[in-house]
């Protein structure tokens, strides 16, 4: 009966995918056609020999119109081909899944951390609203929203690995946990008071609800009440920045990577853009474009597993 609740709204869903992702990759192009300006003058600097320059261009496609660039581009695309790289002379398809596995890594880590931790100061604090505890979560929730992901990295470091030494400074290593801590950390912090607050609003407006004090005058415990009933109900909104966080996570991961060295996706885009190696830049974007469309498919799915009124609608 689940299943087939769930078939129709997933279909359209996936359906309502398409034009999004075809939106997207016209955007992508665009912007990085304009933005990055002439990637054969890059590769050869300033001064480079006009001829090569003119050879290099017409290597690429890059003396034809921007509508051509693109349609070139998008037959590529659907063939599963993402293009070439102008620096590495290599497949950007191959470039990418070097790189992935080591965001994905991190952003699966920092996700846990952030929802843990979030939803943790955010039921605590909701348990005893008004109270200093509740004062001092929410103080931290803030102070993790406002700090900026570099500035926050670099003071990790400075404390756990050149104070005191319990983490490496930098790097991937051999892909031990050790090197996954902080860079986690950092990342995670950015979504965790965005969370927390939500959880604890949600949480306090749902425990005010009459079925929750019809539920403790049965007596039942505090922890069933929350845990069994106002839990779960609280959940819609706390899943909706969850999957918008993902944004926070894709743009934070560049800075975090960047900080700690991480040979992840985002550092790959940082200097593919400083090399204005133009097809692993889109390569990269689109990458976090579509886990960003994933994402938002993935918190519908919570939706219709969370509240089944919503399957009915």
């Amino acid at each position: 009966m689940m299943l087939a609740e769930l078939s129709q709204p997933v279909g359209k869903r996936l359906l309502a995918l398409i034009p999004v992702l075809f939106g997207i990759s016209l955007l992508v192009f665009i912007l990085n056609a304009v933005a990055l300006g002439d990637p054969a003058r890059a590769m050869l600097g300033q001064r480079g020999d006009p001829e090569l320059i003119a050879q290099i261009r017409e290597e690429y496609a890059l003396d034809r119109p921007l509508w051509v660039q693109y349609w070139t581009w998008m037959a590529r695309l659907l063939q599963g081909n993402l293009g070439r790289s102008y620096h590495q002379q290599r497949p950007v398809s191959q470039v990418v899944a070097e790189r992935f596995p080591a965001t994905f890594k991190l952003a699966i880590a920092a996700t846990l951390i952030a929802v843990g931790a979030g939803l943790t100061m955010g039921i605590a604090a909701a348990i005893r609203p008004a109270s200093v505890l509740d004062h001092l979560l929410m103080g931290a929730a803030v102070i993790g929203i406002s700090t900026p992901v570099f500035w926050l990295g670099l003071m990790l470091s400075l404390l756990f690995a050149v104070w005191l030494g319990w983490f490496p400074v930098s790097g991937y290593g051999d892909g031990a946990l050790t090197h996954l801590v902080l860079p986690a950390l950092t990342l995670g912090a950015l979504h965790t008071g965005t969370i927390a607050r939500m959880a604890r609003s949600s949480l306090v407006e749902v425990i005010r609800q009459d079925y929750i004090q019809a539920a403790r005058a049965k007596g039942l415990a505090e922890l069933a009440v929350i845990g069994k009933h106002a839990l779960k109900n609280a959940l819609i909104p706390v899943v909706t920045v969850i999957g918008i966080g993902l944004a926070d996570l894709l743009v934070g991961a560049p800075l975090t990577e960047t900080v700690f060295a991480w040979p992840g996706l985002g550092r790959m885009l940082v200097a593919a853009v400083g090399q204005r190696d133009l097809p692993v830049v889109m390569g990269a974007v689109l990458v976090f474009a579509v886990i960003y469309v994933l994402g938002n498919l993935l918190v519908d799915l919570a939706y219709l597993l969370i509240d089944p009124r919503i399957r009915r609608e």
